[in-house]
């Protein structure tokens, strides 16, 4: 079983980004992509980062065990302003190739309204360079998404094209997942002279 760490990047208490992380956790456990064991929820709502640096670092050795574990990670970015929020940028700075390193990364933006897609821009931009987080060329953006993925019974037009896109692009990460594993083996990461990024 494949081992997917799912980072819900907002930093309010119950928020939707929340809601977006829990629906594809239990959507990969249905596919038989990983069971409840092997995929866990970092919500950087319910139990947030201190902004970095700090002396303490709250949970984030915690999070360093769960990422390190990870076969893949699926970073969940809600829009704010049209940018992606401070939570999930702060997590990327604590974030480094130890926990990350050739991993596939799904990004998911999340809006309340019609955008979504700005947090996808500034996150493949920039927040790879040092952990080295190979972000997948597919993406998912779930707009409106205080009417999505609610649990109805019978979605509307829109949401039945989001859930068959959902696991359409699942499917493309666990087999990235699969596939990278090698990769991380075959490559030395314990250069000193390569710690960041150029």
């Amino acid at each position: 079983m494949l081992n997917i760490a799912i980072i819900a990047g907002s930093s309010r208490n119950n928020s939707q980004s929340g809601k977006v992380a829990r629906y594809l956790r239990q959507r990969l456990e249905q596919l038989g992509h990983t069971n409840a064991a092997n995929s866990q929820v970092i919500d950087l709502g319910m139990a947030p980062l201190p902004l970095w640096p700090g002396e303490d670092a709250g949970p984030w050795d915690l999070y360093r065990q769960q990422l390190q574990a990870a076969d893949g990670v699926i970073v969940i970015a809600p829009e704010w302003n049209g940018m992606a929020c401070p939570a999930i940028k702060n997590f990327f700075i604590y974030a480094s190739k130890a926990e990350l390193a050739h991993k596939p990364g799904l990004l998911v933006g999340v809006s309340s309204g019609i955008g979504g897609g700005s947090p996808i821009t500034e996150l493949r931009a920039s927040s790879y360079k040092n952990c080295r987080l190979c972000y997948l060329p597919e993406h998912l953006i779930v707009r409106n998404v205080e009417k999505m993925l609610n649990g109805t019974t019978t979605p509307a037009e829109d949401e039945q094209r989001l859930l068959a896109r959902i696991d359409y692009t699942l499917d493309i990460l666990v087999r990235y997942a699969s596939a990278l594993k090698p990769v991380r083996a075959a490559i030395d990461m314990g250069n000193p002279a390569f710690t960041n990024g150029m």
